[in-house]
């Protein structure tokens, strides 16, 4: 019967969303205790670079994007508000400036897109997250972001739950198949719904915030003491991005070529 189906489907998908979710926060809470373990590595008034700031704060593609405005305000590259990125100086001051201009490659000009996601994988960009986390800074693998993912499947397990339950309701003669009319319907798609939305729930006293996590405790109590000032020289201006992204950037132009399309939303 249809409705068998559709009850099968509701527990199955919000059985399967809280298990993974349980999975990862559980992975995430012991990759954290891990590095809080090695935090007696990290020197005494350690500060850190801009980079590492902005791994800590964002992960790989925010130290893409600090690198990106900071080769734009020295004049070695042109980012457009269409979205592309040309090189004026060939000449990279540092191994992360020259991995940007490999990838953009010998045209000297790309979409900003493909580059972002290029040098985020690249060595300069992985060795920095190894120091991270070897120091006891970062948390392997950006754990936050499994979170957050696993939170979001929860959240649409449950609503098609709702959904699923919905439409039993509209199905012919259901009641019979169900044993009784609309109470019935509410008691058997109402138990997924209550696990699904009591594992959001104790998720989220247990681990919210949900993403955000590249950095450890020790890394998030150094970005905590990390001051960010207003917007005034270049450093300034590059300091406030790398804590706290694109949406630091107050030159609608720039700002509008990191989102690598004009008038695309801020990520």
């Amino acid at each position: 019967m249809l409705w068998v189906l559709l009850l099968l489907v509701a527990w199955g998908t919000a059985a399967v969303s809280c298990v993974r979710l349980c999975l990862v926060a559980a992975r995430a809470g012991l990759l954290s205790e891990a590095s809080s373990d090695a935090v007696r590595r990290v020197p005494d008034g350690h500060e850190l670079t801009l980079y590492e700031t902005a791994f800590l704060s964002g992960g790989p593609h925010r130290v893409v994007d600090l690198a990106l405005v900071t080769m734009h305000l020295r004049r070695r590259l042109l980012l457009a508000h269409t979205g592309w990125a040309t090189v004026v100086d060939p000449e990279g001051r540092d191994e992360m400036e020259r991995t940007v201009i490999r990838a953009i490659g010998p045209q000297g000009q790309s979409p900003i897109p493909p580059v972002r996601a290029a040098v985020a994988a690249a060595d300069p960009v992985r060795a920095l997250a190894d120091r991270l986390v070897t120091a006891g800074l970062a948390v392997p693998g950006g754990a936050g972001d499994g979170v957050a993912a696993a939170v979001r499947t929860v959240r649409g397990a449950a609503l098609l739950v709702v959904a699923t339950g919905a439409a039993t309701l509209l199905i012919p003669g259901q009641e019979s198949g169900l044993g009784g009319p609309v109470v019935s319907v509410l008691v058997w798609f109402g138990l997924p719904l209550a696990l699904a939305l009591g594992c959001l729930a104790i998720a989220r006293m247990e681990v919210h915030p949900y993403s955000g996590a590249w950095a450890s405790p020790a890394g998030q109590r150094l970005l905590a003491a990390h001051e960010v000032p207003a917007a005034g020289a270049d450093h300034d201006v590059l300091a406030a991005i790398a804590v706290r992204g694109v949406r630091a950037v107050t030159d609608p132009a720039l700002r509008a070529a990191l989102r690598g399309r004009p008038g695309g939303a801020d990520r």
